[in-house]
Parts: C-alpha cells; structure tokens; sequence
C-alpha cells in the first residue's frame, strides 16, 4: 500500500504537528506501506518561537519546513495524483489551520488553500481513503461536507465540524473514527490530552484503518 502524507511546514505552533507527522510515517512502514510525503509550495502564515511562543518576525516557506521532517525526500503537492496513491493522511499541528486552510483566524467561515482542496477532492473523487489526525477532520469537513469524523472531546471543534455540514463522533485515544461512505479515518491526536504513545497509537489505528478501507486487509 503507498500512501501520500500531506504535511503543512514543521512544528506544532505553525506548521505540522511533528510527533503526529513521524508516527504517521512510522505506522505506515510497521503495517507493510510505503509512503511520499507532500507539502503546498506556498508561505507560511506566520512563524511562532516554540520556546516562547511568541510570533517572530520572519517568514518561512511550508514545503521547505516540512522537509525537515521528510529528511528532504518530498514533493510539493501541486505534483500529487490520486491515482498513483491508495490513500491520503493529514497529520495535525497548527499549520493545518493556519497555512491549509485559514480556521484558526476565521472559523467556520474558513477558506481552503486551492491546491490542499484539489488533492482533499480528487482523492474523494477516486474512491481512495484519506486519513485525519488531530484538528485536520476540520480541514476535511470543510472541503467534503457531509462526512463523519473526530476531533475528540473538545466541544467547540465538533460544534464547528457540524456547522461545516458535518457529524461529529467522541473519541478517546486509539478508538478510531470510521466513515466507510466517504472512506474517511480520523483520530483526535493532541486534540485531546496525550502521551507520545498515545499519538503512536493512533497514528497505527488511522493507518491500519485507512488500509482496511482501501480492501488491504
């Protein structure tokens, strides 16, 4: 099974969620996959200082953060296609909110980065799973509609995953929420309070999820 794995930069305060991003990796791997790792070539939002979380005056770019994680071995998401992959995951982090899409500024009323859209609806379109850690369901909710996710317990996420057209399912860690319709696994990550076992966990329940979707198991 290959999976493409959408990172948005490095980092939890303004890019992707990095223990989300290796365990994902990692789960992939311990399941028997292989994956690519894809970024948008776009700026990031802003660049937090994770010591003191205080906003820094420069600027980043997303692809080129995210291949920090990727070790370098990484596309921009322009050269993604869906029918070279068997599923999707967008692991976490505040760079899902800030450079995918705009929700951490704007809510609901969010709009989408045009080319994360395209890759969330053209994977949709062909049938294959996409996977969800942490506050991306939000991002998925946005662009699908009318899909079942998690983001956990957190009370003011799932109104805002309603609003969105969404359905919103309570989850603990490891207990993974499944969308067989829409073909959409999602897990609440640091959504919810969490070890880094935890976030191991369900990395492997996404994964093996979206590999049970996509007839792999």
């Amino acid at each position: 099974m290959k999976i493409a794995v959408v990172l948005a930069g490095c980092g939890v305060m303004d890019g992707a969620e990095i223990h989300e991003a290796v365990m994902t990796l990692y789960a992939i791997e311990k399941n028997g996959g292989s994956y690519e790792v894809f970024a948008p070539n776009v700026a990031q939002h802003h660049v937090i200082n994770h010591l003191t979380g205080e906003v820094m005056n420069e600027s980043r770019n997303v692809l080129t953060e995210a291949s920090r994680i990727a070790r370098g071995k990484i596309r921009a998401l322009t050269e993604y296609r869906a029918d070279d992959f068997d599923a999707v995951i967008f692991p976490g982090g505040f760079g899902v909110a800030k450079n995918l899409c705009t929700y951490a500024f704007d809510g609901p009323e969010c709009h989408v980065d045009r080319v994360v859209e395209e890759a969330i609806r053209s994977t949709h379109r062909a049938g294959k799973p996409i996977g969800a850690l942490c506050i991306s369901p939000v991002l998925i909710t946005k662009v699908l509609g009318d899909v079942t996710v998690t983001i956990g317990s957190d009370a003011g996420t799932a109104a805002d995953i309603v609003k969105l057209g969404g359905e919103h399912e309570m989850k603990e860690h490891g207990d993974v929420s499944v969308d067989r319709e829409n073909r959409i696994a999602s897990a609440p990550c640091y959504m919810i309070p969490s070890s880094l076992a935890d976030i191991a966990r369900d990395a492997d329940a996404v994964v093996r999820a979206v590999k049970e979707l996509s007839g792999e198991l």
